[in-house]
């Protein structure tokens, strides 16, 4: 049996990451914290931490930490008690879906304590994978080995950008040479919704120019600024569509992104209030996924 107290303060020092403010945020000095962790590491046979700045978990450390998170999570489901800290519940979300209907269906369950990972569509189920959360938003179907996956919606993207940009970079029709010129918006590296669309309809161009603006809000506004073109989510720009503010780049060709709920199965009853609010509040805000 694993000593609880040890367990805690892993999982605190991971989060906060380092000795002294897990030892702050636990009330001990951070002597005990020390001791703790080099007990833990004693009785598991392993190093958990990689000291530094921040201190990182081990692989074994990532998976202890997030044992000790789970069977809190569970313990605060089946007691009916108001949730320890430990009990933090690790989600790894989208940026777009975070920015538009997820925090709504998180507030539907206030008690519930949460830390959100922003990772790509196509990229947040990795984390579910490799037990750092312990629940995913995201655009594969398939689940990691031992997860349930249940779709919620389809997010709806448009190739979009101002009527001034259109008229510098892109005039119409749009071909591939003049995409190759006009300057894109991306996210970041892992975002590929924009070589997706214009392989859809343009096949393969290189020499893409670009700008990287992290920020879903960010995104919106740069296309509306004319700094680039980029696909931005349809219930963020629907209103600036209907003004002019911003145009498709091309008609009848939105992008659909199907998104998908996922988590372990053994966490399915003691995540129950979370999942019924996620698929309440995607429900209220995405088409259907086709079957």
């Amino acid at each position: 049996m694993l000593d609880y107290s040890q367990l805690e303060t892993l999982a605190t020092v991971l989060r906060l990451g380092s000795f002294e403010a897990a030892a702050q945020h636990l009330h001990v000095t951070q002597s005990a914290v020390s001791q703790r962790i080099r007990q833990l590491e004693e009785r598991i046979g392993a190093p958990l931490v990689q000291r530094g700045t921040p201190c990182v978990g081990t692989e074994t450390g990532k998976r202890l930490a997030r044992h000790a998170q789970e069977v809190a999570l569970m313990e605060a489901r089946v007691t009916g008690a108001q949730p320890d800290p430990l009990a933090r519940l690790r989600i790894a979300v989208n940026a777009d879906s975070l920015g538009t209907w997820v925090l709504e269906a998180l507030a539907d369950v206030p008690d519930q304590l949460y830390e959100i990972v922003v990772d790509d569509q196509d990229h947040s189920s990795n984390w579910l994978r490799r037990g750092e959360v312990s629940a995913a938003i995201t655009a594969q179907e398939r689940p990691p080995q031992g997860c349930s996956s249940i779709p919620l919606g389809v997010m709806v993207y448009v190739a979009s950008a101002s009527p001034e940009f259109m008229q510098k970079y892109l005039p119409q029709p749009v071909d591939k040479s003049s995409l190759e010129a006009a300057p894109m918006l991306v996210f970041n590296k892992k975002d590929a919704l924009q070589d997706i669309w214009i392989k859809q309809n343009f096949g393969v161009i290189h020499r893409k120019k670009s700008h990287t603006i992290p920020s879903t809000e960010g995104f919106v506004t740069a296309a509306r600024l004319g700094l680039g073109w980029g696909m931005n989510p349809q219930v963020l720009v629907d209103e600036f569509l209907a003004d002019g503010t911003l145009v498709r780049l091309v008609d009848n060709s939105d992008l659909p992104v199907p998104l998908f709920w996922q988590s372990p199965r053994h966490l399915t009853d003691s995540l129950a209030p979370i999942t019924d609010a996620i698929r309440r509040v995607a429900a209220k805000n995405l088409p259907p996924v086709d079957k």
